[in-house]
């Protein structure tokens, strides 16, 4: 793992993809920070936070549309397999790679609160807290961003997958809360949320079999209550939403609180990804 780990780290930074993300993130950090904290005397480094999570949604697929697409377009995935490493050990370094390079835009901002307290009284704790709270949920998407370039060859098709599927999250997260509260409209959303899934589940084993038990086993209970007990459904897709998403964990960080229940879900979103991504290379070897 370590000797992957370190072929990784050296191709973000022998070319420009490392330099890229670390440059576009702190312009774009620094840019609210003349914005909210100087030019609008805001004294909590967590605002800047709150309002660059938007970010992900083009750093994501920076760093990760490389990762898995790369190496099957130029057919090196074959070497990986052949390696005396197992796959788990494999997309580790990958992932520990990336998580290394986006550590260190992470870092040079820790540095950011200090450098507003000779301006006025920031509160140092609230602003680590949020730093922590951006890069755990950087984690994660890291970790979604390289399953979506295990999909593919193309590395063009993986940055927009992870786009998608990143900016789908972000906009989710507002439009649940628009959303009405009705029992109908919750069974509504469930029902299209339901169908999508199980259409993902589709693409990825390719067998109608499993996705559309994927849709029965979920649907059906669904339809059951939703006809004996609706008032179970009031806003609950919203509830649903908020636990879920990894967007509006943020707010406790921005908060100024430490979540640590929120941590613990970054770190099993993480390790979820992980986990499918192990799976899909799994299955292209066997394939």
């Amino acid at each position: 793992m370590k000797a992957i780990y370190k072929r990784e780290l050296n191709a973000y930074f022998t070319g420009m993809t490392g330099y890229l993300f670390i440059a576009f993130l702190l312009v774009v950090v620094g840019i609210y920070v003349m914005m909210l904290n100087f030019a609008q005397n805001y004294a909590s480094f967590e605002y800047v936070i709150s309002n660059i999570s938007f970010v992900f949604m083009i750093i994501t697929p920076i760093l990760t549309m490389r990762a898995f697409a790369e190496e099957r377009a130029q057919k090196t995935d074959q070497l990986l397999y052949s390696l005396p490493l197992s796959i788990t050990e494999v997309v580790l370094g990958k992932y520990f790679a990336m998580l290394t390079v986006f550590l260190i835009p992470t870092f040079i901002m820790s540095f950011y609160p200090f450098i507003l307290s000779f301006y006025g009284t920031v509160s140092i704790k609230s602003a680590f807290a949020a730093i922590l709270g951006f890069f755990f949920m950087g984690a994660s998407l890291l970790a979604l961003g390289m399953f979506m370039s295990s999909l593919t060859e193309n590395q063009i098709v993986s940055a927009v997958l992870c786009f998608g599927v990143v900016l789908g999250s972000y906009v989710l997260t507002m439009a649940a809360s628009s959303l009405s509260g009705s029992s109908l409209a919750s069974f509504r959303a469930f029902t299209v949320m339901i169908v999508l899934i199980g259409l993902v589940i589709w693409f990825l084993t390719k067998s109608f079999i499993v996705a559309g038990a994927f849709i029965a086993v979920l649907e059906i209970p669904l339809v059951v209550v939703y006809y004996t007990n609706m008032i179970l459904l009031a806003g609950a897709f919203q509830k649903f939403i908020s636990n879920i998403s990894i967007f509006s964990r943020m707010s406790n960080f921005t908060g100024g609180m430490l979540d640590i229940s929120a941590l613990v879900f970054y770190t099993s979103v993480a390790c979820l990804f992980v986990f499918f991504t192990v799976q899909s290379l799994e299955k292209r070897r066997w394939s």
